[in-house]
């Protein structure tokens, strides 16, 4: 019965048969496409996340992080899991809980940005000697250098004498809190090779050229035929062999306890309750750009305008006074937090430069960490004397930075580039590397004021023999789709620089007319024939 009866249905309405038929048929394709869709997808979150997390294991924290976390973090099974380790890695070494902001996380990569900038050998400057020292003890507060090659006295301690010793640098710091360490910690880095790669010294004769020449007698200064130093029982510069063993075991103990991992700070954790604000009466304008640390970690500079003119000044025995809070979140696309920042603003002005006060611009940056991916960025500023507050909400893509592609950073256009001291401490807001960068926010420039460009460039092929990238930079600067101007940097612009190189230039705008304007910086590769063209857009007033 059933049968004839769907035999009559087939003959009556054969087309509306065929129809449903091809509609079943592409539902189902399309459902087995999302489904393999969401695989792939799957897998690949789940490879990117294994990426990032064994980078932040191996390279962004591998000075610091203790055996028994290392350990503990290999148990955990799965990826939330390693995320909140992540955080509460952080978190227990912040040295202010009750703020929003981790000084120690911040600092941690500002210095390893520093390393690869100022310690580069053929390697990133994170992986040299000098670089893991200055990662995990921060800056020496003394340095001296010895270029090597002449014939100089030794130390007193060192056995006395003369002799020929390698270029070495002496780093001194006056504590450092680890153990075994103490005051007075004298660190010694020696370039053998004459390679431009200075290694910690694990001896301290290991600087000395001729300490362990066969036949060189110091003393004498001159050669003794058939005499081999180890057979005596003194060494060179008289220094009996006991003592030298107890200065070689001292050595190697400070060694050891500088590639202990830094202490870290217990502190029970306070719970913040954010209450997001949607008001738009104080006006401001925020950027960001973007710097590579590590293949997946880049540096976020965040960097908030506000026009003084906008701010409520309150004038008091001849002083006008504004204030300003500065609130800001950082949180995945998931909702998960990353950064809370807050800090006021003030700005204060005597009555008789009052006036020229108000036609400036006040600026607050903050930089954090971010593995490549999108975030939303919620900024809240509160005029303290007035009670306006200014909101924006915006997300923001976080670039990454293949070690197999030429890549520069975003392109800075500043109203000041001001390079750091050698050495000195690069932390700080508007640090990048070894520069004090104020951005222009607003990209808008005076024409009777010259414009700053900060950038750098990554990944750049090396030569195999000379270890030396060659890299053509060429600026070309346009009014729409006409060009106005045209050069070329310097063929030493690479010269002894590595896979990466940090450039800041001064760009005149006294010849241009009011109007917009982009520049154009075309890089070139010389040694892997590959080129990147990022532009940046700006204004002459």
């Amino acid at each position: 019965m059933q049968n004839r009866f769907l035999d009559r249905f087939v003959d009556r309405f054969p087309t509306l048969l065929l129809v449903s038929l091809l509609i079943l048929g592409c539902s189902l394709t399309l459902l087995a496409r999302k489904k393999g869709d969401k695989r792939r997808e799957k897998s690949l979150r789940a490879e990117t996340s294994d990426r990032y997390l064994k980078k932040w294991l191996e390279q962004d924290v591998v000075y610091i992080i203790s055996p028994q976390e290392k350990a503990a973090f290999n148990q955990l099974q799965t990826d939330d899991e390693r995320y909140e380790f992540v955080e509460q890695f952080w978190l227990r070494r912040d040295p202010t809980p009750d703020t929003m902001i981790n000084e120690t996380r911040d600092e941690h990569y500002r210095r390893i940005a520093y390393a690869n900038e100022r310690f580069p050998s053929g390697k990133p400057g994170w992986k040299t000697d000098r670089g893991r020292i200055y990662i995990m003890w921060g800056p020496p507060d003394s340095i001296e250098t010895f270029h090597g090659g002449d014939m100089t006295l030794r130390d007193f301690n060192e056995g006395g004498g003369w002799s020929v010793k390698h270029p070495h640098i002496k780093w001194r710091y006056r504590h450092i809190a680890g153990p075994d360490l103490g005051s007075e910690v004298i660190i010694e880095f020696v370039d053998r090779g004459f390679s431009g790669e200075y290694r910690i010294a694990r001896d301290p004769f290991e600087k000395d050229a001729l300490a362990n020449a066969p036949g060189y007698d110091i003393d004498q200064n001159l050669i003794l035929a058939n005499v081999e130093p180890i057979s005596r029982n003194r060494l060179p510069g008289g220094l009996d062999v006991e003592t030298f063993h107890l200065m070689q075991s001292d050595k190697l103990m400070q060694t050891v306890a500088l590639g202990q991992a830094p202490k870290i700070r217990f502190k029970d954790l306070e719970t913040v309750v954010d209450t997001k604000l949607s008001y738009n009466l104080f006006p401001f304008e925020f950027k960001t750009d973007y710097l590579k640390i590590t293949d997946d970690t880049v540096l976020t500079a965040i960097t908030v305008a506000m026009k003084n003119s906008d701010m409520t000044f309150k004038q008091q025995e001849g002083v006008h006074e504004a204030s300003v809070n500065v609130f800001g979140r950082i949180t995945t696309i998931t909702g998960r937090r990353v950064h809370l920042f807050e800090e006021p603003i003030r700005q204060m002005t005597p009555d008789s430069t009052y006036k020229e006060a108000l036609e400036r611009t006040s600026l607050y940056q903050t930089t954090v960490p971010l593995s490549s991916g999108i975030y939303k960025v919620e900024l809240v500023l509160k005029d303290i004397n007035s009670g306006d507050v200014g909101t924006i909400y915006r997300s923001i893509r976080v670039p990454r930075f293949p070690e197999d592609q030429l890549a520069t950073s975003s392109i800075i256009l500043a109203d000041r580039i001001e390079p750091l001291p050698a050495y000195q401490a690069a932390s700080g807001p508007f640090v990048l590397g070894a520069s004090k960068v104020f951005p222009n926010v607003a990209e808008t420039f005076h024409r009777a004021t010259p414009m700053r460009i900060y950038f750098q460039v990554y990944n750049l092929a090396l030569d195999e023999e000379t270890q030396k990238p060659s890299a053509t930079i060429e600026y070309i600067l346009k009014k729409g789709d006409q060009e106005i101007r045209r050069f070329r940097e310097g063929k030493d612009v690479a010269e002894g620089a590595l896979r990466q190189v940090t450039l800041a230039k001064l760009f005149p705008l006294n010849n241009l007319q009011p109007g917009e304007y982009s520049l154009v910086l075309n890089i070139t590769d010389n040694l892997a024939n590959r080129t990147v063209s990022p532009v940046a857009k700006f204004k002459v007033q």
